[in-house]
């Protein structure tokens, strides 16, 4: 079975698309398990911080013993001052132990104990400082020193938080071992991400491989068959190129055939209406004088005769026209196109003024937007075009509106698309390519013409390497959009269209 098999292919996706999903699943895994281990770390954090505040608190209560009795017995101001200090900064360290303990209804419980204690020892220093800066210090100190209760309460205080400090270790060791959980979850999910990238990338690998193996196989076999396809196509095209002259051929030989009796009906014509006078006076004249001989057929001859000529007049003229542009069409499908540097707005500007007396009858307002791109094109083709496009914007105005008329260029890669757009009547959608067609017109026929001028800017634009399209809606005007290439390369087309 090659990679080309749908239902490998299809496996092989499938499989594919899962490991995705599974990388997904594990990436959001990983997440979790980061935020979770985030969360144990942030808990040994909060106990260390709660076991440091109870240092502190410990190292508070020694310094204001010690400053206590220092002042006692050395009686030093900077003592006084450290005492102070302290008995301010006990109360403020339990009250953060407090906040820091609501997670703990067991530390929550021994609070009101300990700083029942903390505040018995402060009391009993601020009750010595007092009695010492009284009068006759020394004997009311020593009596002090017999009955102080400050080291019942310094001991109680060491108790309480060295029970506080054992539940801080104990939580210490549950949240460390959870932390140490977390981080071997999320290095398990890592290592599951890291896996599942590894297969992936490799399947990956490995699918670009087989891949490779059967483009290069495809490529080699394209090789071969282009090798053999490249005669085939030359042979074809020059089949086709024989088939194009010779239906240029024909239509130059038919449209040629035709004027022939075309002529001679044309001339024909002229004999029959040289003869109507002197035939029209002749039945006059034996109505006049010999009644009994008219009969009501010449009486009706007289009329019709000339009628019929007229008609006669009419459809030679219209088939001339017709077999002219036929002949024409055929002359330009035989023509050698000759690239040249063309200047789009000073030739729209000539065109535009080309058609300056219809202008000035309708008073339509051409505008040549520019700047233009460069254009390398055959200048009669491409001025053919534009002058047919023109003439037909100046030609179907919108009854009772200001003719308005705007012919722009772009750059689009390496082509360049003119915009002819005008306000007139517009064409409906279902004739957009109608309109293109030999001898096909669409909308009211108000205006002379064959139907062959659309037809034969499409041919000519084939020709150019370009296309031609319409966008219009009734009553909402036209555009008119030709793309040509910005160089055109005479022998390929050439060689496609002969």
């Amino acid at each position: 079975m090659t990679i080309t098999n749908r239902a490998f292919t299809r496996i092989v996706l499938a499989a594919m698309a899962l490991g995705v999903l599974l990388l997904v699943v594990a990436g959001i895994a990983a997440v979790f398990a980061a935020q979770n281990n985030r969360l144990r770390a942030a808990w040994v954090v909060h106990t260390f911080e709660v076991e440091r505040q109870l240092d502190h608190l410990t190292i508070a209560a020694e310094q204001l013993e010690t400053a206590r009795r220092g002042f006692l017995l050395w009686h030093r101001p900077n003592a006084l001052t450290n005492a102070h200090a302290r008995m301010r900064d006990i109360p403020h360290t339990i009250d953060v132990i407090q906040y820091l303990t609501q997670d703990n209804a067991l530390q929550q419980v021994r609070m009101p104990a300990l700083r029942a204690d903390a505040q018995a020892l402060i009391n009993s220093a601020q009750t010595t400082i007092d009695r010492e800066q009284s009068a006759n210090p020394a004997l009311r100190a020593m009596a002090d020193f017999s009955t102080d209760a400050s080291y019942f309460s310094m001991q109680s205080v060491r108790a309480r938080i060295k029970a506080m400090y054992a539940e801080e270790e104990r939580l210490f060791r549950r949240r460390t071992g959870a932390q140490d959980n977390a981080s071997f979850q999320l290095y398990a999910v890592l290592g599951v991400v890291g896996l599942l990238i590894i297969i992936i990338m490799g399947a990956a690998f490995w699918v670009i491989l087989r891949y490779t193996a059967d483009l290069n196989r495809a490529q080699d076999a394209l090789k071969d068959l282009n090798t053999g396809l490249e005669g085939a196509v030359a042979v074809r095209t020059a089949e086709l190129s024989r088939a194009n002259e010779e239906i240029q051929r024909f239509a130059y030989i038919v449209s040629h055939d035709l004027r022939s009796p075309l002529v001679n009906v044309m001339g024909f014509t002229a004999e029959l209406e040289t003869t109507i006078e002197p035939l029209a006076t002749l039945i006059d004249r034996v109505d006049a004088e010999a009644p009994a001989l008219m009969t009501s057929e010449a009486r009706d001859a007289k009329t019709d005769l000339p009628e019929a000529i007229g008609f006669i007049r009419t459809s030679t003229a219209k088939m001339d026209r017709l077999i002219n542009s036929i002949l024409r069409l055929s002359r330009e499908g035989r023509r050698t196109l000759l690239p040249a540097k063309i200047d789009l707005g000073e030739m729209t500007g000539a065109i535009r003024d080309s058609f300056a007396h219809r202008i000035a009858e309708t008073g339509t307002a051409i505008d040549v937007g520019g700047p233009f791109p460069p254009l390398v094109s055959d200048r009669l083709a491409l001025e053919q075009i534009l002058s047919n496009l023109v003439e037909n914007a100046v030609k179907y105005l919108k009854p009772g509106v200001p003719g308005r008329v705007a012919v722009t260029a772009r750059r689009d890669g390496g082509r360049v698309v003119i915009d002819v757009v005008d306000n007139g009547r517009g064409i409906a959608p279902g004739d957009h390519e109608r309109i293109f067609e030999l001898f096909r017109r669409s909308g009211v026929q108000d205006q002379p013409g064959e139907g062959l001028g659309l037809a034969h800017v499409r041919a000519l634009a084939y020709r150019l390497g370009g296309v031609i399209t319409c966008i219009s809606s009734l009553g909402e005007g036209a555009t008119f959009r030709l793309s040509l290439p910005q160089t055109l390369e005479v022998e390929a087309r050439e060689g496609a269209v002969r």
